[in-house]
């Protein structure tokens, strides 16, 4: 499967994301052999409210890069029903996939009612297109919240899109998702209110001053339904690509992106022997110890972590 990933084989690559998104024991082992092959994709994400029309306007980029030879990956992550776990935005894939076109790969990925919405998965799914060869990855997340600030530590340039109309939609940014984009993208800039939102967008991206040398957050107007301004949004993604290479930043980035990413693996392999102990019989005792009150959970939790990585069972 690794071979025929790292050769660009669509069946393959759909195959082992859908073994990345079941956790199956296989994803793990070619991961880590694809990993050596992955960090030439530059990853672009695409979040903002719910109807600024990131659907069209990932549309729109991902015709723009074809125009210009360069191949394309798209994770569209949906949101899902808690009880079915399916996903309302199949549409906006459907109308990707009309393109037939085999430098486009494009997956939906459910978030299954995951807190914060960007599916856990995704980061491995980007290796997985990174390493099929594709040049470009955007992932495109379902609206405001968590997966702003999810997907700033996935992407290299992250596209904030606004819309007029929205109302106190712009309250959200001015509390704090401002300072995740790279690019600030007014979309439906033909439509009345555009001019106060731009002047909104201005006003707000005021209050930061980036040192000399540091990237001045720009502000790209567009029109995805007609394709207005798109040409000229490329052109400012890559323009960010190069400062990122010459500022040293995306290293540091990309450093950044590992530490946490270590930490949460961390964190999850302990979860799962914890939990994996605190569901077998030995620790009965030490749960009953902190239900009478013998002891505290603080003690509790430290002994059982002691015993987990000393191989002794709890009393």
């Amino acid at each position: 499967m690794v071979e025929r990933v790292l050769a660009g084989d669509r069946l393959a690559v759909s195959r082992l994301i859908s073994a990345v998104e079941d956790g199956a024991p296989e994803a793990e082992s070619a991961l880590r052999a694809l990993y050596r092959h992955t960090g030439r994709a530059h990853i672009i994400g695409i979040t903002g409210p719910a109807g600024s029309g990131k659907s069209t306007l990932t549309n729109e980029l991902v015709k723009e890069y074809r125009r210009r030879e360069l191949s394309v990956g798209v994770i569209a992550v949906d949101p899902t029903s808690a009880i079915t776990g399916g996903a309302i935005l199949g549409d906006r894939v459907r109308m990707l996939r009309a393109y037939g076109d085999p430098g486009v790969f494009i997956r939906s990925m459910a978030t299954r009612g995951r807190v914060g919405g960007l599916a856990r998965a995704t980061r491995d799914v980007i290796r997985v297109l990174d390493a099929s060869g594709k040049d470009i990855v955007v992932v495109e997340t379902v609206g405001v919240g968590q997966d702003e600030v999810d997907i700033a530590s996935s992407a290299l340039t992250t596209l904030l899109v606004n819309v007029p109309g929205l109302g106190d939609d712009i309250q959200a940014i001015k509390a704090g998702i401002l300072e995740i984009a790279d690019i600030m993208v007014l979309n439906k800039a033909d439509r009345e209110g555009a001019n106060e939102l731009l002047a909104q967008l201005r006003h707000n991206l005021s209050f930061s001053h980036p040192e000399p040398g540091e990237w001045r957050v720009p502000i790209q107007k567009t029109v995805a339904t007609t394709g207005e301004g798109i040409r000229e949004l490329v052109d400012t993604v890559g323009k960010h690509r190069e400062h990122l290479k010459s500022s040293g930043e995306l290293q540091a980035r990309l450093r950044a992106s590992l530490e946490e990413e270590l930490v949460t693996l961390v964190q999850e392999a302990v979860g799962r022997r914890v939990r994996g102990r605190l569901a077998g019989p030995e620790c009965n005792n030490l749960l009953e110890g902190v239900l009478s009150r013998e002891t505290d959970p603080f003690s509790a939790a430290s002994r059982l972590l002691r015993e987990v990585y000393n191989g002794q069972k709890s009393h």
